[in-house]
């Protein structure tokens, strides 16, 4: 049995999904009106260079690459040294969603330490510290933390300095995968100095920022929030391949992004559709949704048949299949139409 009314205009597999924001992709034909020198050296580049010391009132360093891998890679071969370790979770996107890159490309070894919420906690970093002076054994000598994480947790401003003071202490530095960050910020107020709370003020060493997620069609940025730490990345970045010859189209949509307040706008947006999401399906007992989601991600229980019914219809991911549990995640584009549509759908498939 199928369901039969009109399936959401969006799908609820993932933010990546999402297509990019039409004020970026205007930034994007603009860019593109005529000439401009390569390899950064272009007016767009430096007005989204200015823009990211405007955003966290400091004197950044920042550097564009092409993809979120390989801003976390560049970020990283910065920052190590041979026979350095990074200490994360095991589910860090550094640890399960990028194909061994950092191990591949930087040959560094993950200390990837198991955690129920995806989360870092200072006496974890004190675990691996014995290592530290021991011939025989990897330096663990970065931090690397996922903001938000893959199960849609987020790290509180006081939770990324504890981290950092005690990394600092103990001679580390701290790298943010800023994967879903504007996501992040919009939990603690959506503004500038909501990201700054947990980034620089935190003591955050060098930041991945993530904007692919949030309406940007291509390009991230690494932002050393301790410049010094950069002061080797241009050649870094063109050894490991995310050297882009025609930056301003990467850079020209930062401007436009961070400029307007696009980046918290959007990031805002999603989180509240997921919200409106879950109050439009938790009535139903059997997907276990108890909790407000904290960013723009569910994690519901749905059994079979509804489940492969509710695929077919509208597709998402499923999750853990042992547990039947799948992931519905909203985007900078989701409607309150589709919300309205996708719960009808749900109410459909658990009736087969």
């Amino acid at each position: 049995m199928a369901i039969t009314h009109q399936a959401p205009s969006r799908l609820f597999t993932s933010d990546n999904a999402a297509g990019a924001h039409p004020d970026i992709l205007a930034a994007l034909v603009r860019a593109n009106e005529s000439h401009a020198l390569a390899y950064g050296q272009d007016k767009y580049t430096k007005q989204a260079k200015e823009s990211f010391s405007k955003l966290f009132a400091a004197d950044v360093r920042t550097e564009f690459v092409f993809g979120g891998t390989g801003a976390n890679v560049l970020a990283l071969a910065c920052i190590l040294k041979p026979a350095d370790a990074v200490v994360c979770t095991s589910w860090a996107h550094i640890a399960v969603d990028e194909t061994g890159a950092p191990e591949k490309i930087l040959g560094a070894k993950l200390i990837d330490l198991p955690s129920t919420d995806a989360k870092l906690r200072p006496q974890d970093i004190r675990s691996v510290h014995h290592m530290r002076g021991n011939i025989h054994h990897v330096q663990p000598a970065v931090v690397s933390i996922t903001q938000s994480t893959e199960l849609g947790t987020v790290y509180t401003p006081e939770e990324v300095r504890a981290l950092c003071e005690t990394a600092h202490e103990l001679d580390m530095l701290v790298h943010m995968d800023g994967a879903r960050l504007s996501n992040a910020t919009a939990v603690f107020g959506a503004t500038p100095e909501a990201l700054r709370s947990f980034t620089i003020d935190a003591g955050v060493d060098v930041l991945s920022f993530g904007a692919m997620k949030a309406g940007v069609m291509f390009g991230e940025a690494v932002v050393f929030l301790k410049p010094n730490l950069g002061d080797r990345v241009e050649y870094i970045r063109k050894q490991i391949t995310q050297l882009n010859s025609k930056m301003r189209f990467i850079s020209a949509q930062y401007v436009e992004l961070l400029e307007t307040g696009l980046f918290f706008k959007l990031g805002a947006q999603a989180n509240a559709m997921a919200l409106a999401l879950f109050d439009a399906t938790k009535h139903h007992k059997i997907l276990g949704l108890t909790t407000p989601p904290v960013v723009n991600s569910l994690f519901p229980i749905l059994p079979q048949p509804a489940r492969s019914a509710l695929q077919d219809w509208s597709f998402f991911w499923d999750w853990d299949i042992e547990a039947q549990q799948v992931r519905w995640m909203t985007a900078w584009d989701t409607t309150q139409a589709d919300i309205e549509s996708f719960a009808r759908g749900v109410e459909a498939a658990l009736a087969i």
